[in-house]
């Protein structure tokens, strides 16, 4: 099922948003190397379960305004592009859900505009107090943020071999197509990878504000990024309620990857 995306101007750049369904208004939130797109199988259902969906094409990402500067990604800017969003659409408040990168800008939108969101289902990465003291096991499977702060160098290294370092470094084939295909436009692998260049900090211990709405953690036991500790550890940072939901046999694309059990954890953790 397909669904026409609209460009709005949001916080000075131009997004681009699909918005589907009539209801109260869920938001959608992708990471890297995604686009909204990542969220095809679960935007039908949630539209079918009577909610109104909106996913964005983050900044430089998918076909949203491809922004030139590192600092252009820093973390405020990602969270204000968020609350702007929302101004520009008129909705007061949301139900949130976030995968990757986008599950990082959601965790800060939620302990800055916390009056914005109604509950918050984090896909995948914890809280950032949470994967920050996750240990040595975190700190080696998050190799490649080192690796990406070698600008020009991660990009040729990605793209290497008809993009087969990239496949290898994702272990996810099936995804490889549509990732190659938005990914070798002009500026974009650069755009995805200044996410990680622009907010090093984030990845280093330190004490953030605890969240204080509903929180759902949904952790894929193939994800070969994260570690489960970053996510169950994040309970003692949620003080409205931590609900954690452990998905087998899915890669860290978990919503791609096994839709049949990801879509109906969202569904309820919704309610």
């Amino acid at each position: 099922m397909e669904f026409t995306a609209s460009r709005y101007m949001v916080n000075g750049i131009e997004m681009n948003v699909v918005i589907a369904g009539q209801g109260p208004d869920v938001l959608l939130v992708h990471g890297f190397p995604d686009t909204h797109q990542v969220w095809r199988h679960q935007i039908p259902a949630l539209v079918e379960a009577g909610y109104r969906v909106i996913a964005p094409d983050t900044r430089g990402c998918g076909e949203s305004q491809l922004m030139s500067r590192v600092a252009d990604y820093h973390i405020e800017n990602l969270i204000a592009d968020l609350a702007a969003l929302l101004d520009v659409l008129k909705i007061e408040k949301v139900k949130l859900v976030a995968h990757d990168w986008g599950a990082v800008i959601a965790w800060q939108f939620v302990m800055a505009h916390p009056q914005r969101v109604e509950r918050y289902l984090a896909l995948s990465v914890g809280h950032p107090s949470a994967y920050g003291s996750g240990g040595i096991g975190q700190k080696l499977k998050g190799y490649y943020i080192v690796l990406f702060q070698l600008r020009y160098f991660a990009e040729w290294l990605l793209k290497l071999f008809n993009w087969k370092v990239f496949r290898l470094f994702t272990g996810f084939a099936d995804e490889l197509p549509h990732w190659r295909e938005a990914l070798s436009r002009p500026g974009r692998l650069t755009a995805g990878i200044n996410y990680y260049r622009a907010n090093l900090q984030l990845i280093l211990p330190r004490t953030y504000p605890h969240v204080t709405v509903p929180v759902t953690g949904i952790y894929s036991d193939g994800d070969r990024f994260l570690t489960e500790a970053q996510m169950t550890s994040t309970a003692q940072y949620c003080d409205a309620g931590f609900r954690y939901q452990k998905v087998s046999g899915a890669n860290h694309w978990l919503q791609l990857d096994a839709p049949e059990k990801v879509t109906p954890l969202i569904l309820d953790a919704l309610h």
